[in-house]
C-alpha cells in the first residue's frame, strides 16, 4: 500500500508557460539534457547560459497556476498521512516563490540546488530515505518523461503521468497517463494504506 507520494512541480503540480523547444534552441543543448549541458560548459559561457534559463524560469513562474484540484488532492493525502515529496529540476529560489503563493506545504522538497536532478533516481532515492518510505510503499506523479525514468530507476511501482497527451508516452509501459487531477486521486485512492 501506498504510504508516500512523490510529486514533480512544474507540469504537475503547477500549471506553466515553458516553450522547451526554444528554450533548448537559445541554449544551444543540441540533444543533452538542459542541466547537464550547462553544468559542463566552461566558463563566462557557463554563467552567461544559465542567465538565459533562468530567465524564462522566473517568467514562467510569473505566469504559473496551481493546477485544477491539486490543493484538494493535497489535503485529502494530508489527511489520510500519507507522506508528500516535492522533487524538482527548477531552482530553490522558484520553487520556494510558487509554494509561498499557492501555500503549500510538503514532507520534503528537493532542488536542483541540491545538487541531484532528474532523470536520474537520485533525488527520489533522497527523498524516500528522508520520509523513511521504501519504493515499494511510493507512487512517483509527474507530467514527462524524465519524471518516468526517475522513478523507474529508483524501483518505484506505481508511475503516474498528468497529461492529456497518451500518445507522447507510448514507448514507457510503466507508467499510467491521467488526464486530471481528479482521475489521479481516484487511481491512487485504492492503493493508499489503511
Amino acid at each position: 500500500m501506498i504510504r508516500g507520494v512523490l510529486f514533480d512541480m512544474d507540469g504537475t503540480i503547477v500549471d506553466v508557460p515553458y516553450n522547451w523547444p526554444r528554450i533548448k534552441a537559445d541554449l544551444g543543448t543540441q540533444g543533452v539534457p538542459i542541466l547537464s549541458y550547462l553544468n559542463g560548459l566552461a566558463e563566462p559561457e557557463k554563467s552567461g547560459k544559465w542567465k538565459i534559463l533562468q530567465r524564462y524560469e522566473e517568467e514562467a513562474t510569473r505566469r504559473a497556476v496551481l493546477k485544477r484540484g491539486m490543493r484538494g488532492f493535497l489535503d485529502f493525502l494530508a489527511e489520510r498521512r500519507i507522506k508528500t515529496a516535492l522533487i524538482t529540476n527548477n531552482s530553490r529560489k522558484n520553487t520556494d516563490i510558487l509554494l509561498g503563493r499557492f501555500r503549500l506545504a510538503f514532507d520534503f522538497v528537493m532542488t536542483r540546488d541540491d545538487g541531484l536532478w532528474k532523470p536520474s533516481a537520485a533525488p527520489l532515492v533522497a527523498a524516500m530515505n528522508e520520509l523513511h518510505l521504501r519504493k515499494g510503499e511510493c507512487s512517483a506523479v509527474g507530467d514527462s518523461h524524465f519524471d518516468i525514468k526517475a522513478a523507474e530507476e529508483a524501483g518505484i511501482p506505481h508511475i503516474f503521468i498528468l497529461s492529456g497527451d497518451r500518445a507522447k508516452f507510448t514507448a514507457f509501459k510503466t507508467a499510467e497517463i491521467i488526464p486530471s487531477v481528479r482521475a489521479l486521486r481516484e487511481k491512487i485512492e485504492p492503493l493508499l494504506k489503511k
